[in-house]
This record gives structure tokens, sequence and C-alpha cells, in this order.
């Protein structure tokens, strides 16, 4: 199945399908580059560079849908992680013309200076397509054609480790304990106040390092792969959730699930974009939100559990949020912090912080 045809010297890229599907582009990023991964779409219209950046997105190949990407550039400050997650970019067409009075840098270079390849001039739509009917994929990205056989490639989990750091302005503040999954940084800008100092620490972290920062609450960030590749550290939260309130974003949200005794499945092709709409069971309002994830909670399985579903997402009903009743502790399936995507659910963090002042936290 080819994309658009290229003519003159432009170097070509491959894009190899899992199942079978071959389409051929323009190289673009870095040209020398050749990767595996496992094959997304999004359908965000803008924030491609908080996509890229998206932890979530590690080891992964994103097609963006919108057909035009790169007409905005790069620019400081917006960036989620210290470098591009994702494993490589697909896009009908990136554009060198940037305008806008941020940009620092256009998208092709900062791909270039980040490593990553890319392939432009293929038909995303039909891509889209074949994502939605045979489900998310592993996919290779090729300098020369490879055959069937070659695309079978194994997939393997990544588990995020980084450095505990502290973002605090030396005062005795409430103290919130980030475990990073992968976590975007506008997670932990977020949840930044005057009064409240934030540490950010890796899942290697036991129950007991934790409750040597004296926190006041706990917040379970997003992250990349299958939830019960994190098995490991259920454990530590079933021991947090006695002790402090909890907050759970994305991947967070699915291991307060699987800590509780529910269980978790792979998506056929997953939520990611900015215009995801779900209903509050509590309040009946309806948010749009931004979403990333091809896990997500077996709602049936919530009923053997303590926990409560709070959530749905409209359009295919998938559980979008839990609560603990009784206890400060719920979580979310879509992203809060609107990098990129809509604010309606901003105010979370805030009802977060509210539930630490209510509970005083536990020392």
């Amino acid at each position: 199945m080819l994309g658009t045809k290229l003519g003159g010297s432009e170097m070509k890229k491959y894009l190899t399908l899992e199942n079978g599907d071959v389409f051929v582009g323009e190289a673009c990023g870095d040209l020398g580059a050749e990767i595996e991964g496992e094959l997304v779409f999004t359908t965000n219209m803008t924030g491609y560079q908080e996509n890229l950046t998206d932890p979530s997105y590690k080891n992964q190949i994103i097609t963006f849908t919108y057909p035009l990407i790169g007409n905005y550039g790069v620019s400081l400050g917006t960036s989620q992680s210290d470098r591009v997650q994702a494993s490589a970019v697909v896009v009908r067409e990136m554009t060198d013309e940037v305008y806008h009075y941020q940009s620092v840098i256009s998208l092709d270079a900062f791909l270039k200076q980040q490593k990553v390849p890319a392939i432009s001039g293929i038909d995303t739509r039909q891509l889209t397509k074949i994502i939605r009917q045979y489900g998310t994929m592993k996919a290779s990205l090729t300098n020369q054609p490879v055959n069937a056989k070659e695309a079978e490639m194994a997939h393997q989990s990544a588990i995020v480790k980084s450095a505990t750091r502290s973002v605090t302005d030396g005062k005795e503040n409430e103290h919130v304990v980030v475990i990073d999954f992968g976590v975007k940084s506008n997670i932990v800008r977020s949840l930044q106040r005057p009064e409240i100092d934030v540490t950010v620490v890796t899942p290697e972290s036991t129950f007991e390092d934790i409750s040597e920062l004296h926190p006041t609450g706990i917040l379970l960030s997003n992250g990349p792969g299958d939830p019960t590749d994190y098995s490991d550290f259920l454990p530590v939260i079933q021991k947090l959730q006695e002790q402090y309130p909890i907050f759970g974003i994305c991947l967070g949200h699915q291991l307060l699930a699987l800590a509780n005794g529910a269980t978790t499945y792979k998506m056929t092709f997953g939520h990611r974009g900015s215009n995801h709409p779900v209903k509050d069971l509590i309040t009946g309002d309806i948010y749009m939100t931004s979403q990333n994830h091809g896990y997500a909670v077996d709602i049936d399985s919530v009923k053997s559990t303590p926990l409560e579903v709070t959530a749905l997402e409209v359009n295919d009903k998938t559980c979008e949020g839990l609560r603990y009743p009784g206890r400060p502790i719920f979580s979310v399936q879509y992203h809060p912090e609107a990098a990129p995507g809509p604010h309606d659910a901003k105010p979370l963090f805030d009802k977060f912080i509210n539930l630490m002042h209510v509970n005083g936290g536990v020392h």
C-alpha cells in the first residue's frame, strides 16, 4: 500500500506494519535512523510538541491525523520531559515554514537534533483506518523495504526510571510525593502552589522510602506500557492508601484499580487525542478531555473491589474515573493537566489539594 509518490532525489522511508501493509514516504527528522515500535495515532490538531515529549508515548510511533504538522515550530517551556519520547513520527505533511513568535526551531530540525526519524507524504487517514480496523500494532520505520516476516517484532514494555527531584520554596509546606512512572512536566507544574512542595520519586521507591519524606498526599503519575508490568509496585500502593490521600492519573488510575483487585485490558486502538467527552457520574457534568492510553480498567471487575466507578467515556463507555468511598482517594483515566488539550478537568488538582487540607496529612 503506497502513500504519495516521491520525485527527484528525496530520500524514501518505509513504514512496514505488522500485518504486512507498507507505506512509502519521504524521510524527515533523523534521516539515517531506523526504528521499531508500537504504531498508534492521535487526533490532536495542535500540541504536537507536548505529545512527542510525553513519556506515555515512549517506544511508540505516533501518527498525527491532522494533515499539517509543524506550522508553529517548537518553543521553550512547552515540552513535557527533557527529550522526545516517541520512537518516530508519521505525518501527511511536515512544514519548515514556522509562524509563531515563540518558536526557536522547526519541528524537523528538532527531530534531527533529538535523533528521531519521521516519515511524511503518506495517507495518514488510510493508515488510521487500518489501525482502527486491526488495532494497535507493531511497525518498523526503515530506509529500505522489509518483508512481512521481518515486520514481526517483539514488543518490549518500557518502565520509566527517573531521578528523584524536589521542587520547593524552603518553607514548612504541605508535601505531595509524585510516583514517576513517566510523569509529564505540566502535572508537576499543576501541583505547585506557594504552600505546597513537590517531590518526584521513582517506582523503585519502597513504602518506607516514601514515608520518610513525610508526604501530605501521593500522586500516581501517567506512564507508558501495560499496567501489569508494574505489579511489583502494587503492594506499595496498598500500604500508601491506608495512610495518605491519593490521586491517580492515567497509568496511575489503572494501578490504583489493580492494587484494589480490579483488572485491566488492552484496548483495540486506545484513546489518543484532546476531544474525548467524559461524563462525571457523580455530578452529571460532561468534560472534554485529553487522553493518551492503550489500556483500560475493566468496569465489571470493579464491582468486586472497594472502589466505585465515577466517570465514563461517552462514546465507548470505558472507565474514566474511580474513587474509594470513605477515603481521600480518587483517580481519572484522562489528563487534567491540559498539555495539550482542554482545561475542563484542571480543577481536579484543586480537588486533590483540598482533600489533603481536609485530612491534615499523615506524618
